[in-house]
């Protein structure tokens, strides 16, 4: 204790028996990422990973970006944009691939592959039914940790990449199906959800997930008549609750669905199979039977389809006609609305690019964060999902063991 009045008197002339403002300690940030969002090469792919919005916020918080040029030209995104935002731009791909992590919409291709270095973070998409070996087993040999954006959960254990993408399908299910049925787009000059006085359109919907939730609340919200059939009575109740109406619902039932099928003049076909091809549901009589001018929109083609008539199309010649009847059956629905997509797609990512920084980077959120852990389906070269093991026949360990390994 300071006893000499001297002392005193002087120290209290430098202000430091003052009081103070007291002075927290501020969080330091952990690590600054390094990442690359290049140009979409897969056929008919319009969104981008990251839009300049979340750019923005990624270099305010100090993260560097590259962009490949023209990466956002589909979704209305100019390199001008990109680079206000602070963003590098590029026009080499291969300086895209050169950054730790490379955040991208579609599974890379072989010549992508080639140009990555060893020990990368790939962020994608996975299409199992679509992924080749080779693809596989080159970024084993790179030692690259793959997640695949569909497969991590939220903090609830959803999946939220695949709920905003069936949010998006659904909803725009219907819009395509109202521009098919107008007399412009050569179809029978139906108004979908029709006026006062005017019998309302019907359309009967397939599977009771979120593409269906989305897509009925659509047809629901122009004034079409809806019937819904799925085979999981949990799903048709939480329908209803979340429509918050009584709409008609049905199990699966041949001759009850063909019989809705001949007074439709739209059916959405929004059933998902967990893993491998979707069940086929309406047959081909099924279909010879419907109204002329009706219209099918197979959401389920990229899993195979759940009509028997259903062939892949695209978006520049995105119908064909079978029996009288127009078949939608484009795979890339949300492609469609690629601005929106992309938007959503930033919304989800950016601040989960936020907690990997201020984690220490990927390995530290792979290890704390079981819903990130859990799209990751290699990890430092190793296969980590079972599924990818069997249908490859390659060696794979689970992640948790892995991580205990370390």
């Amino acid at each position: 204790m300071i006893t000499d009045p001297e002392l005193i008197r002087n120290l209290m002339k430098e202000g430091r028996l003052l009081p103070q403002e007291e002075m927290l300690e501020i969080a330091r940030k952990k690590g600054s990422l390094n990442i690359g969002v290049p140009k979409e090469t897969s056929f008919q792919e319009h969104r981008v990973a990251l839009v300049p919005e979340a750019v923005s916020l990624l270099v305010a918080n100090g993260h560097r970006i590259k962009v490949e040029t023209k990466a956002g030209q589909y979704a209305n995104f100019t390199d001008t944009d990109y680079s206000e935002a602070g963003a590098e731009i590029v026009y080499d791909p291969k300086e895209v691939f050169q950054c730790d992590i490379i955040f991208k919409v579609s599974p890379p291709i072989e010549e992508e592959v080639e140009m990555m270095t060893s020990g990368q973070t790939l962020i994608s998409a996975l299409q199992i039914t679509m992924q080749p070996k080779k693809i596989l087993q080159k970024l084993m040999e790179k030692k690259v940790t793959a997640i695949a954006w569909d497969y991590f959960r939220d903090k609830d254990g959803h999946f939220p990449v695949v709920r905003a993408m069936g949010e998006i399908a659904g909803n725009t299910s219907i819009l395509i199906a109202a521009e098919i049925l107008s007399s412009y787009s050569s179809g029978k000059g139906v108004m979908l959800g029709g006026i006062a006085g005017v019998q309302p359109a019907e359309v009967v919907v397939l599977g009771a997930g979120t593409v269906g939730e989305y897509a009925v609340r659509s047809a629901l919200g122009i004034g079409c008549s809806v019937k819904v059939f799925d085979n999981s009575l949990s799903k048709l109740r939480r329908l209803q609750t979340a429509t918050g109406q009584r709409i008609y619902t049905s199990i699966i039932q041949p001759k009850v669905l063909s019989k809705a099928l001949m007074r439709a003049d739209v059916v959405i076909g929004a059933v998902r199979s967990p893993f491998g091809k979707t069940p086929c549901i309406v047959t081909e009589e099924m279909v010879q039977n419907m109204k002329q001018g009706s219209v099918i929109i197979d959401i389920s083609i990229d899993q195979g389809g759940c009509f028997e008539t259903s062939e892949i199309t695209n978006h520049e010649k995105p119908t064909f006609e079978k029996f009288g009847i127009t078949h939608y059956c484009v795979p890339n629905v949300a492609s469609r609305v690629c601005r929106t997509a992309s938007f959503a797609l930033s919304n989800i990512f950016s601040p989960l690019l936020l907690k990997t920084g201020d984690s220490g980077g990927v390995g530290q959120l792979i290890k704390h964060d079981a819903g990130f852990r859990s799209g990751v389906y290699m990890y430092k070269g190793t296969i980590t999902s079972e599924i990818l093991g069997k249908v490859f026949d390659l060696k794979y360990k689970d992640i948790e063991l892995l991580l205990m390994g370390m």
